[in-house]
């Protein structure tokens, strides 16, 4: 049975003839329908959202399927990476699990007439872990992970992205999800840049819009490399900023701490010292120094040496770090 909150508010929007509160109650009403699994009367329900959407002009816009499919605007993903598996600040971190438990205990929250924040942006250069949080977040909520396919949102004829745009939003509202924008630069630019066209300012505007009116059960999360980029008013909708920065020294070394444990693997150089020698790296490319450890350590069993291979890995590796990065030396014999 749907809260008796939704209810109320589904009668008082009736006897008020208002209908952005009609609407709101409806879209949770449908959000928790399909939470439960009952698809079919979610759909019916979903199917008067858009005979109230368009208030009796013009034809009514049938419902979209549940996988888009129909629109292919988005891709779909399960995700199983939880918080505790990525090296984040301590701040980043305590934000993620506020938000899980806000979201957890969001019905405590409605008895208080508050709402769990559900709208994230990410910043920081690439590779340190703004698509593993958003993941991360989609794994503590059991929910999918929905990304954005900027290929089938972005049109080339006046006026369709935001259509476009409209659509995405509406295939989702419905639904609970973490919503992902990975690049939200593309479609949040500055309208005040003189170089954009009348089209990037019409779509921006569509976009602010819609990301006002989504419900708390959607949690969006927006990730970008250029935060310089995004038009001023894109930040104020956003209830959690965070910054993923590159590692630092202390975040490399627990790092490769939590390597050794999962690739089972004793490296035979302290995490200390690989934090150090490979300075200036994201926590991706360690990713890549690691698995390209472990595959060679494989490929020369059963005599493998770990601290041989790492050796020579780090003379390969030293060359893809920016010169003010590189080590100053080699591993040294008491570097261990």
């Amino acid at each position: 049975m749907a809260r008796s909150s939704l209810l109320l508010d589904l009668v008082r929007a009736g006897a008020r003839g208002d209908h952005a509160l009609f609407r709101k109650a409806l879209e949770a009403l449908v959000t928790e329908e399909r939470a439960k699994q009952h698809h079919v009367l979610a759909d019916r329900l979903a199917a008067h959202l858009h005979t109230e959407g368009t208030r009796g002009n013009g034809p009514v816009a049938p419902p979209t399927r549940r996988d888009g499919a129909a629109t292919n605007l988005y891709h779909e993903v399960t995700t199983e990476r939880r918080l505790d598996d990525l090296v984040l600040p301590d701040s980043v971190a305590n934000a993620g699990r506020e938000l899980v438990e806000e979201h957890r205990r969001a019905e405590l929250l409605a008895a208080y007439n508050l709402q769990p924040r559900h709208r994230v942006l990410l910043t920081g250069p690439p590779g340190n872990g703004k698509t593993s949080f958003a993941e991360a977040i989609a794994t503590e909520l059991a929910v999918p992970l929905v990304s954005v396919r900027y290929e089938s949102v972005i049109a080339s004829y006046l006026g369709e992205t935001a259509v476009r745009l409209s659509r995405l939003f509406d295939q989702v509202r419905t639904r609970r999800c973490v919503l992902f924008f990975d690049e939200f630069d593309v479609v949040g630019k500055e309208r005040g840049d003189l170089h954009e066209t009348g089209e990037i300012k019409r779509v921006v505007s569509s976009l602010l819009l819609q990301i006002d009116t989504l419900p708390s059960s959607v949690v969006a999360i927006s990730a970008t490399n250029h935060p310089e980029l995004l038009d001023r008013a894109v930040w104020r909708r956003f209830q959690l900023r965070l910054a993923l920065p590159s590692p630092t020294q202390a975040l490399a070394r627990e790092w490769f701490r939590r390597f050794e444990q999962r690739a089972e693997l004793k490296l035979g150089i302290s995490p200390s010292t690989l934090a150090r020698r490979l300075a200036g790296l994201s926590f991706a490319e360690l990713e890549q120094f690691g698995l390209d450890v472990q595959r060679h350590y494989v490929l020369h069993l059963p005599d493998g040496d770990v601290r041989t291979i790492i050796r020579e890995r780090l003379k390969q590796w030293r060359e893809r770090v920016p010169a003010t990065n590189r080590p100053a030396a080699p591993i040294g014999e008491n570097d261990a």
